[in-house]
């Protein structure tokens, strides 16, 4: 898959985060801080936002992400603070050349074949490579990306179906997303930073050695113009007694009762 086009679509957005990670935690309970991502053109962009940590050390990006969600730090990077090119092309500080492209380094280890590894490496959705120097990332609360370009939201998978269905309270539309297996950064703040459409991803076995992402939880990537949507979506359901956590009916139990309840 070649480079998407970039999309820039949060200009103008100003939530009040504090108050939108509130209605979020208090729907959903959720367990991990919500951040935001911002790609920088240039590196002085990034390095003049408030409190920003840079790296002392090389990391891979799911470090880097997870010092904003696990620890609750506002961090910058540029392509040399990144381990390796699979973590800087996913957000466009690298570029989709012929090298990463034959993804050998995967070839033996998360793939079979020359072959598997490089339509690996081309299945991959990353952002726009040359319009950015720098990436940062921070809790949402703290308002230090305004607008963030996208959002991450880490839920289990009780917590993110309802998420989804407020999503699709308004304006329904069937959400379809893959999943390349090792390197599934780029299903969800790849595809959106390169999409803008919201994107759901299955953390992979990097995600969770080296990000801290919990063996139960799904990430959602999603820029911050549809958290407006999704939070009057999820009060709605819980207006109609739809809401987290999900009571367990019973799997012996007479459904009429509660199905009369939730689908009429």
């Amino acid at each position: 898959m070649t480079e998407a086009s970039d999309v820039r679509v949060n200009v103008g957005i100003r939530l009040d985060w504090e108050r939108t990670v509130a209605d979020l935690n208090r729907l959903l309970r959720l367990r991990t801080t919500p951040i935001g991502m911002k790609m920088f053109a240039e590196r002085a962009e990034m390095e003049a936002i408030p409190k920003i940590r840079r790296p002392d050390a090389v990391h891979t990006t799911d470090q880097i992400v997870g010092q904003a969600s696990r620890l609750g730090w506002t961090v910058g990077i540029t392509v040399d603070d990144l381990v390796g090119d699979q973590c800087a092309t996913v957000i466009g500080l690298h570029p989709r050349d012929d090298e990463w492209l034959s993804g050998k380094r995967m070839t033996g280890v998360w793939y079979g074949t020359s072959e598997d590894a490089s339509a690996h490496q081309h299945a991959m959705t990353t952002a726009p490579f040359g319009k950015w120097e720098a990436m940062a990332v921070s809790p949402l609360a703290s308002g230090r990306l305004d607008p963030p370009d996208i959002c991450l939201i880490y839920a289990t998978p009780a917590q993110m179906i309802l998420f989804i269905n407020g999503l699709q309270w308004i304006g329904y539309k069937k959400l379809e997303w893959g999943c390349v297996g090792e390197s599934s950064c780029a299903d969800s703040w790849g595809r959106a930073l390169a999409t803008g459409e919201p994107s759901l991803s299955i953390p992979c076995f990097a995600e969770r050695r080296y990000g801290g992402v919990m063996e139960d939880e799904l990430l959602m990537a999603l820029p911050p113009r549809f958290l407006p949507g999704v939070i009057d979506g999820l009060e709605a359901l819980s207006r109609n007694g739809l809401r987290y956590p999900i009571p367990p009916y019973g799997v012996q139990s007479d459904a009429t009762a509660g199905l009369g309840r939730s689908y009429g």
